[in-house]
């Protein structure tokens, strides 16, 4: 019988593919957003400005794939240490846009965090300008995809105020959803909860979260959205967290949400 060869160890500075063919590890713009020290696209500037150095050489190319178990990162000749993690619920209000750096300099949900002591973390999922509610943001991204995933029929609970008392059956129709620029949009349940002159509150609960969804599959239906707020997800629920503030999530709460 033929003797077998040793496998062979992987060259120096070079990461071992898998059988897949696909590299291991992250993009160094990536790893220094897993890491907790900012964005992907701040990581971007500090890289091609020569600011980042992997096992002691500048590295100017944010793609380059790095091992964050192996790899030395320095950013401004400190070496970047992976941050606690960190979830935070939000009670976002309208007005503010959910995300780190707007080009059009609007105020960002940022704003609502500076009275906590972060590390850098980002949101999970979004919610638009004009909606309010519950945002969870953290640096775990892990965790963060798990939640996004739709594969995972996370229900995310909305309660929308329309300018219409919509009917029974206006309520069956909006049930059986709509097509929308190619798109089929549906909820798991839309359920009237209270009506008073010319307006209503329904509650509308969906497990996926396409682009303005519930405002686009309403005004398939020419029916105009007031407020739309976003009370829970999953069993994680808003309860009395004041407008525009923010804390930590407790172990009760994560657990709820499988974390």
């Amino acid at each position: 019988m033929a003797s077998r060869r040793p496998p062979q160890p992987a060259s120096p500075g070079k990461l071992p593919k898998p059988p897949t063919g696909k590299p291991l590890g992250v993009s160094l713009n990536r790893a220094l957003s897993k890491l907790g020290l900012c964005s992907r696209t701040q990581a971007e500037l500090l890289i091609t400005e020569g600011r980042v150095r992997v096992g002691g050489k500048v590295v100017r190319d944010p793609a380059l794939r790095v091992d964050l178990n192996r790899d030395s990162i320095v950013v401004d000749g400190e070496k970047v240490i992976a941050e606690r993690k960190v979830y935070v619920m939000l009670n976002k209000p309208r007005g503010l846009v959910t995300t780190r750096d707007d080009p059009q300099q609007r105020d960002t949900v940022y704003a609502c965090l500076e009275a906590l002591d972060l590390p850098f973390i980002s949101p999970v999922g979004r919610l638009d300008k004009a909606s309010e509610g519950l945002l969870l943001m953290t640096n775990d991204t892990r965790f963060a995809n798990r939640l996004m995933d739709p594969a995972s029929h996370l229900p995310k609970t909305y309660h929308v105020q329309v300018a219409t008392v919509p009917d029974a059956a206006m309520l069956e129709t909006l049930r059986a959803g709509a097509t929308v620029d190619g798109e089929i949009l549906t909820a798991n349940s839309i359920d009237l909860l209270r009506s008073g002159g010319r307006t209503a509150w329904l509650e509308v609960v969906l497990d996926e979260g396409r682009n303005r969804h519930i405002r686009r599959l309403l005004a398939a239906h020419d029916i105009e959205v007031l407020r739309l707020i976003r009370i829970a997800i999953g069993g994680l629920r808003l309860g009395d967290l004041a407008k525009g503030t923010a804390r930590h999530l407790t172990a009760e709460e994560l657990a709820l949400l499988g974390g």
